[in-house]
C-alpha cells in the first residue's frame, strides 16, 4: 500500500502519523511544498511578540522526526501540480525547477488554506505582509529589523488580526486596527465584541471600524507610507499587516475533477474520502459538518484540521475508522486583559437559518467572588425557547473564558439543551470557579426565561 499525503503542516501531519499507527505496512510519503513540513501556524504571532522567544519551538516536526519516529518519508520543496487519477500519480515540480511524478494507491489531500489578497494588495511594497507561514513571520520580523518601526497598521479584526495587534502593541509599537465591518470578531455578538473592542482602546490601540481601505500609499524604495480610507482620511504607518480571511488551496483538487461543496470546500464523507474513493482530503481545505446547523460549511480551525487528517489517515490505510464528529466552530483568542470566544452559532447565524431563539447574558465572577483574583466573565448564551435546545456560547473575561466555552462545545456535541448545561457536575474549589458556576448561572437564566418567569433585561452594545 503506497499512501501519498500532499500537504503537511496540521492536516496532512496528523494524516501520515495515524496511517502509520493504523498500518507496520504502508509505504508513506508526504510532499510538501514549502521547506517545512509542519510548523505551528497559531504560534506566529507570539514570536513577532517575543512571548515565543525560540522560532525553533514552532517546528512542530521535521522530515527526520518523522523518519526516525514513524518510517514517513518527508520531500520539503516538492509542489504537486496535477494528480493522473487514472494512472493513480501525482505530478509536480520541485523548489529547483525538477519535474516528478510519485505512485499511489491511496492519496491525501491537505493543501491547507491561504490568506485573501485584496486588491488594495496589489503594489510593490517591501513592508505589506500577510501572516500565514513561517516565511510571512520571518520577513515581518526581518523588515522590522532593518527599518524603524514606529506605526503599524493592522487590516482585519479577526482572530488573527487581533492577535498581530496585540503583540505589535507589546513591542512598544503604535497600532492602528482597520475593520470593514461595525464590529471586531464578527463570530461573537456585537455586544460581546464590544468589549474586546474598548479593551484594545484602554490599551492604547486605535481601533477604526466601518473603515474601507481604499489603498496602499508608497514613498520611495518601495515602502508603504500610509493607508489611505475611502473617506479620504489616511493612516501613517511604517509596516502593515493584512489579515483579512482565508480561502481553501482547491484548485489542485478542482483540477482532478474532485467534488466541490456549494461552501468552497472540497466535499467528503464521514470518513474523509472525496468523490473518488481512492482519495481523501483533510485540513482547511475540505467542508465540514457543523453539528448545530445540520448543513456543510467550511471552518478553518486547528482543531478540526487535526481530527480530520485523524480519520483521513486511518481510513486510507486500513479502511476503517470511526466517521469524522461534527464540528461548532469552537475558538477563542486572548486580547491584552481579556479572552473571548465562542461555540456554535451566534445571532447573526441563528437568524440566517431562520432558527427561532433567545438570548440571555449573565456577569460573574470566574471563581468564587470572596477568593482573592476574581475577574468578571460575560456569558451569553443561544437556546431554542420551545424545548431548551442549546445553540450557542460566548464568553469574555479576564480569566476562565476557555473553561466555559469547553463545558459548552460538549454540551452542543451531544446535542443537549441549557437544561443539561444547568445540570452538569462541575469541578468546584474557591480557586477554580463557584458552587453555582458562571455557565451554570448563564443556563439558569435561560431556564427561568423558558418557564416565562420575570422578563430579562436587555444588554445593549452601546
Amino acid at each position: 500500500m503506497r499512501i501519498v499525503v500532499v500537504g503537511g503542516v496540521a492536516g496532512g501531519a496528523s494524516a501520515a502519523a495515524r496511517a502509520r499507527r493504523c498500518s507496520a505496512q504502508a509505504e508513506i510519503t508526504i510532499l510538501e511544498k514549502g521547506p517545512v513540513v509542519s510548523f505551528a501556524n497559531c504560534g506566529l504571532p507570539y514570536h513577532i511578540g517575543g512571548e515565543i522567544v525560540e522560532r525553533s519551538k514552532l517546528l512542530v516536526a521535521t522530515p527526520e522526526l518523522f523518519w526516525d519516529r514513524f518510517r514517513v518519508r518527508v520531500r520539503t520543496g516538492h509542489e504537486v501540480t496535477t494528480i493522473n487519477r487514472s494512472a493513480k500519480t501525482v505530478n509536480g515540480v520541485t523548489s529547483t525547477g525538477e519535474e516528478f511524478k510519485v505512485p499511489y494507491d491511496r492519496l491525501i489531500m491537505a493543501t491547507g488554506s491561504e490568506p485573501i489578497r485584496p486588491t488594495f494588495c496589489d503594489v510593490s511594497a517591501d513592508n505589506v505582509f500577510p501572516l500565514w507561514t513561517l516565511d510571512d513571520m520571518d520577513r515581518i520580523l526581518g523588515t522590522m529589523k532593518k527599518h524603524p518601526c514606529k506605526r503599524a497598521t493592522v487590516i482585519g479584526g479577526g482572530y488573527v488580526g487581533l492577535e498581530v495587534v496585540e503583540q505589535l502593541k507589546l513591542r512598544g509599537i503604535e497600532v492602528t486596527l482597520i475593520e470593514r465591518l461595525p464590529q471586531v470578531l464578527t463570530p461573537l455578538d456585537p455586544e460581546m465584541a464590544k468589549l474586546i473592542e474598548l479593551e484594545m482602546r484602554q490599551s492604547g490601540v486605535k481601533v477604526m471600524l466601518g473603515a474601507e481601505v481604499e489603498s496602499l500609499l508608497t514613498g520611495r524604495n518601495r515602502v508603504v507610507t500610509a493607508v489611505k480610507l475611502a473617506d479620504n482620511q489616511t493612516v501613517p504607518t511604517d509596516l502593515v499587516i493584512v489579515s483579512v480571511g482565508v480561502r481553501p488551496r482547491t484548485a489542485l483538487a478542482q483540477a482532478a475533477g474532485l467534488e466541490i461543496g456549494a461552501s468552497g470546500g472540497v466535499k467528503i464523507n464521514a470518513y474523509c474520502q472525496t468523490s473518488d474513493p481512492d482519495i481523501f482530503a483533510a485540513g482547511d481545505i475540505v467542508e465540514y459538518h457543523h453539528g448545530v446547523l445540520d448543513r456543510l460549511m467550511r471552518v478553518p480551525l486547528a482543531g478540526p484540521a487535526n481530527r480530520s487528517g485523524r480519520i483521513a489517515g486511518a481510513y486510507a490505510a486500513v479502511g476503517a475508522s470511526k466517521p469524522l464528529a461534527s464540528v461548532q466552530g469552537t475558538s477563542v483568542v486572548r486580547v491584552f486583559g481579556l479572552s473571548a470566544g465562542g461555540t456554535g452559532l451566534n445571532s447573526r447565524m441563528a437568524r440566517d437559518a431562520q432558527i427561532d431563539f433567545r438570548t440571555a447574558i449573565v456577569q460573574a465572577p470566574h471563581h468564587a467572588s470572596y477568593f482573592p483574583g476574581a475577574k468578571n466573565l460575560t456569558l451569553k448564551i443561544l437556546y431554542r425557547p420551545d424545548n431548551g435546545q442549546l445553540l450557542g456560547v460566548q464568553a469574555v473575561g479576564g480569566e476562565g473564558v476557555d473553561k466555559r466555552l469547553d463545558v459548552a462545545a460538549t454540551v452542543l456535541h451531544f446535542s443537549g439543551t441549557v437544561h443539561d448545561l444547568a445540570g452538569l457536575d462541575l469541578a468546584y474549589a474557591p480557586p477554580f470557579g463557584s458552587a453555582k458556576d458562571p455557565i451554570h448561572m448563564a443556563a439558569f437564566v435561560a431556564e427561568n426565561d423558558i418557564a416565562r418567569l420575570p422578563e430579562l433585561v436587555g444588554y445593549d452594545a452601546e
